[in-house]
């Protein structure tokens, strides 16, 4: 049975203009998550030259119903994942989107061929879809009459593969790194794996620092269970969050943490663990004053309860790496020339460098994303604020400017007085 996809060139440009090898490989991993999968197998084979001969991602999901395919296939910017995200947006159980991670192999090989097995009623059936570079917009489908495998999963063997097993080693599998190692750490009590020919993909280099088992307890009587993950580098989409389980391991809900976005490369999660999150309302907010039937919700006490703790931990975890970092910005500050001469000798400009230094500790977000000239202006200004009358009233100024909130206002007064 031949098909034409509903798809246009333009579609296809858009695609290409988005997407590189490694990207286009992801999509892959994540569709079979997507379909329930908790294990998924890259598998391949170089010759002696170091170009992959063969190339195949395969899945323990639930398959590819036969009778699906053509809504699967069909629309290529249209899928029912989008329908499915737009419903759990905080959630991770849905990541590929329009339908676009299926044809995406043309950045990376000539031709792609799913071989699914799926089960109809109480029967296991098999299907295999071909789609090729030369005709993006058509896939061939066929069912089989023997099953493929005993159960369901797919496997997509891809041919006439153009990427280097150098490429794969150096570039690709570090890019799956930060791409799923926060998703494999959310779903470790769930046993979710990645192998890459029969070794597990290991992202330990990934992590600066691990801390498991954070107890905290409301009342002697609601347990929750944390643990803190600090990253090396970005998780590229996901951001920083926290990840809310019950205790089964299964992810509930999750929501940006309160440091997320701050312009200090802190790239962190945070997942608790708890059977208090088992029927938990989080449709809510903290300040919701409705009386609930349930009482297991954003404004309950047990939550804000929890929620400080969290907001205080990452705050603590967060302030020796700003201090660490505050004098790799202090000593990038003078290799561009940024800090002037100090208009009164060493004194002067040690009370400016500390000062800039605690500025960065406080609020890392003031410093990003500023031109060369920019800088210079803005420390300039500080120089001669703290050599004027003016100087008293920094803290007061700087913290209502800044909109700083009541810890940071505090932390900024304490910079003021140590560098004096």
């Amino acid at each position: 049975m031949a098909n034409n996809v509903n798809i246009t060139s333009n579609g296809i440009q858009k695609v290409l203009k988005n997407y590189n090898e490694k990207q286009a490989l992801a999509e892959y991993i994540w569709n079979g998550f997507d379909a329930k999968a908790n294990k998924i197998e890259i598998n391949y084979k170089a010759n002696k030259l170091g170009y992959i001969e063969s190339l195949e991602i395969q899945d323990n999901g639930y398959g590819i119903n036969f009778k699906n395919v053509k809504s699967k296939f069909d629309t290529f910017y249209e899928s029912e994942k989008a329908l499915q995200l737009a419903v759990n947006k905080n959630k991770s159980v849905m990541h590929g989107k329009n339908g676009v991670g299926r044809l995406t192999f043309f950045k990376f090989a000539n031709d792609a061929e799913w071989q699914t097995t799926f089960q109809q009623a109480a029967t296991m059936k098999s299907a295999v879809i071909n789609v090729d570079i030369s005709s993006l917009n058509n896939y061939k489908s066929r069912l089989l009459e023997e099953t493929l495998r005993k159960e369901t999963g797919t496997k997509v063997v891809f041919s006439n593969v153009r990427i280097s097993e150098d490429y794969l080693l150096k570039e690709a599998i570090p890019f799956l790194k930060a791409e799923f190692c926060w998703f494999l750490e959310l779903n470790k009590k769930r046993k979710f794996t990645i192998l890459i020919n029969g070794k597990t993909l290991d992202y330990k280099d990934q992590i600066l620092h691990y801390e498991d088992n954070i107890p905290v307890v409301f009342n002697d009587r609601t347990v929750f269970k944390l643990k803190f993950v600090q990253w090396k580098e970005s998780l590229h989409k996901e951001l920083s969050k926290v990840y809310f389980i019950n205790d089964k391991g299964e992810e509930q809900h999750k929501e940006y943490t309160t440091l997320n976005k701050k312009a200090d490369e802190y790239f962190h999660s945070v997942f608790i663990e708890s059977e208090f999150f088992t029927d938990f309302d989080f449709n809510g907010s903290e300040s919701d004053t409705q009386i609930k039937l349930y009482n297991r919700s954003k404004s309950s006490n047990e939550f804000k309860f929890l929620m400080k703790h969290v907001n205080e931990l990452l705050r603590n975890k967060r302030r020796p790496f700003l201090k660490e970092h505050s004098h790799k910005f202090i000593e990038k500050y003078k290799e561009e020339r940024v800090i002037p001469r100090a208009k009164a000798g060493k004194k002067n400009k040690d009370e400016l460098l500390s000062v800039l230094r605690g500025l960065y500790e406080v609020k890392p977000k003031l410093f990003s994303n500023l031109s060369l000239d920019q800088k210079k202006t803005m420390v300039s200004l500080m120089d001669a604020l703290l050599s004027s009358t003016m100087k008293s009233s920094m803290p007061a100024l700087l913290g209502s400017t800044l909109g700083l909130d009541k810890e940071d206002k505090a932390e900024l007064a304490a910079v003021f007085q140590q560098a004096k």
